[in-house]
């Protein structure tokens, strides 16, 4: 339980980076200067920062372990937080975004490989998931609590505590955490070996369309778009803007908890993401294609997050061919698909607004969330060809 909550810490740090753009981006743009394939190329840098360091990281959760893995990263994390609260360009906020990234690379990744390690396979996508719905508890310190801390005390100062908190969860882990015993194995490969054997299954081929843009789309949306989208089309400052987000931020963390035991009640894995990616591909063709309301655009970005968050279910779909030897290269190889996926979409999304900027925010939204819609439909359809070898 005290590595749980360990991790659990860390990671609602992690997902705080990777939402809180959303909530101050307009004081960015205002404060810096900054246009909207700026913003975009934010959490890009972010996303490159995070996937550089995935292999890496899966070869030091293989031989290194947990502890030192994740301890050791965050303090880039500390380093990022406090360089973006005295940044005054946007080279130095990339600067800054791309060291938060590679700290949080290794937070979720280790908490899992330490999980994988410790727990039954049937249990995975259960802990997995728990994980990642609890965690998302750093979506509402994104949300609501980010907007009222930087009106009262400023961007900055609240980017500098943030700083000091990561630091403290630096430490708990290095304290805290025990790693599990090393695997003895004749054949130990390399880096580049053990992530070529991994892709080198056949079976992982049909999932990793669906995973390199699920969780991507969702990223992008709570963690860049959402901010602008009410800001520009129903005109909300940063309070309500905030409270609007804080709806999503919640139903992802309520979604990601249900996901959990769903695949051990209904003996599938397949069929639990296919049916969530599908209302989550409908919901973004609703926010597309529909004159809504306030309270309708806020219930389908709730929806978004109630349904988006197939990962844990999906990265169990995953894991379940993957030797225990390579656990660490399995699952970090699968996390650059979720999150590169964001890597290549958050700078063409990016571009994309820019280009509209001059047209009818509703018009220029309705185009992204239409394209969002689409692409999630296109990947669902290659995971439908998806084997799935046993019950959970």
């Amino acid at each position: 339980m005290t590595a749980f909550l360990t991790f659990l810490a860390a990671y609602v740090l992690s997902q705080f980076y990777r939402a809180f753009l959303a909530v101050i981006a307009p004081e960015l743009s205002h404060d810096l200067g900054l246009d909207p394939q700026a913003l975009g190329n934010l959490q890009a840098v972010w996303i490159a920062g995070f996937v550089v360091m995935q292999f890496p990281v899966g070869w030091a959760l293989d031989t290194l372990g947990p502890r030192r893995t994740v301890s050791g990263l965050m303090i880039l994390a500390v380093i990022g937080a406090a360089l973006f609260a005295r940044a005054h360009s946007a080279a130095e906020l990339d600067f800054a975004m791309s060291l938060i990234g590679m700290g949080c690379s290794a937070v979720y990744m280790g908490a899992i490989y330490a999980l994988g390690r410790i727990s039954r396979p049937d249990q995975f996508a259960l802990l997995t998931s728990t994980l990642l719905g609890l965690g998302s508890a750093g979506n509402l310190l994104a949300a609501s609590p980010m907007a009222y801390a930087a009106a009262a005390i400023g961007w900055r100062a609240a980017m500098a505590v943030i700083a000091g908190l990561t630091a403290a969860s630096s430490l708990s882990v290095f304290v805290l955490i025990r790693d599990p015993p090393r695997i003895s194995h004749p054949k130990r490969e390399g880096l580049f070996a053990g992530v070529a054997a991994i892709l080198s299954l056949r079976a992982l081929w049909p999932i990793l369309p669906l995973a390199a843009v699920s969780y991507a789309l969702i990223l992008a949306e709570r963690g860049l778009w959402a901010g602008p989208y009410f800001s520009k089309v129903f005109g909300l400052d940063a309070i309500p803007r905030g409270n609007a987000i804080l709806a999503m931020a919640v139903a992802m963390t309520v979604g990601a908890l249900a996901y959990g035991p769903l695949d051990r009640w209904l003996h599938t894995r397949k069929w639990v993401v296919v049916v969530g990616s599908a209302i989550t591909a409908g919901c973004f063709l609703a926010l597309g294609a529909l004159d809504l309301s306030l309270g309708a655009a806020i219930a389908f970005m709730a929806s978004l997050g109630a349904f988006g968050l197939t990962y844990g279910v999906l990265m169990a779909h995953a894991r379940s061919f993957f030797e225990e030897r390579l656990l660490g290269r399995g699952i970090t190889t699968m996390n650059v698909f979720f999150i590169g996926g964001a890597g290549v979409l958050q700078p063409i999304s990016g571009a994309y607004m820019s280009a509209t900027r001059d047209a009818d925010p509703a018009l220029a939204f309705s185009g992204l969330h239409l394209a969002f819609g689409a692409l999630l439909l296109a990947a669902l359809v290659v995971y439908l060809f998806a084997s799935e070898p046993h019950k959970p």
